[in-house]
């Protein structure tokens, strides 16, 4: 009974400690509250409704890719930014619906903060309602790409994909986005900070 209830404490000294038991520390404490960035009020996400694995976290990722690749698990709804020695800081995505998915690799070519939106002509000819912003919608806390945009190109050029911050934090861990890959507006800022022009991205 010592020898159980001595376990039971180290376990929940390391749950506290926000530790895994491979020494691995996840970042329970990332912040999701509101924030002023840039000249907008970033409103806070009410992170306790989202499940517990689609928050920001380090974790452990064998993988043979040089860190500051990120990979995209459109089946587990994962982003994962590699690290050195065997780890990767992992976000929740929103990936494409049924019809809109895609994979392949790309680099990261441009980067924006609060960038503009452009609907393609064929989302418009589906949503006729947004052929107001047929010329671009300005950055804000409604736009669709959120605080922060990767541009995603590959050897044909621009591949019209972005990994991009989203309002909708209710939509991480689904499927109902036009094929972009989005993450929560702090992570998306999180993940920007981190990742370099030219980074390796690779969508499976």
């Amino acid at each position: 009974m010592k020898r159980k209830f001595a376990w039971l404490a180290i376990a929940m000294s390391a749950a506290l400690a926000g530790c895994s038991f491979d020494g691995v520390p996840t970042l329970i404490t990332a912040n999701y509250g509101a924030q002023r960035d840039l000249g907008y009020s970033l409103p806070a996400i009410p992170i306790y409704k989202v499940p517990a694995q689609y928050r920001r976290q380090i974790v452990r990722y064998d993988t043979k890719e040089a860190p500051g690749t990120i990979i995209v698990d459109t089946g587990s709804k994962y982003l994962y930014f590699i690290l050195p020695d065997g780890k990767a800081v992992r976000y929740g995505i929103g990936v494409g619906r049924e019809g809109f998915e895609w994979n392949g690799t790309a680099r990261v070519a441009l980067k924006r903060e609060w960038p503009t939106w452009t609907p393609p002509a064929a989302m418009i000819r589906r949503q006729p309602e947004l052929a107001k912003w047929a010329g671009g919608q300005p950055g804000g806390l409604q736009n669709p790409l959120g605080a922060r945009a990767l541009y995603l190109f590959n050897k044909g050029g621009d591949t019209g994909y972005r990994l991009h911050g989203t309002p909708e934090w209710w939509s991480i861990g689904k499927a109902m986005s036009s094929g972009c890959i989005r993450l929560m507006n702090q992570d998306i800022i999180d993940l920007y900070d981190r990742a370099s022009v030219g980074a390796k991205v690779i969508v499976k």
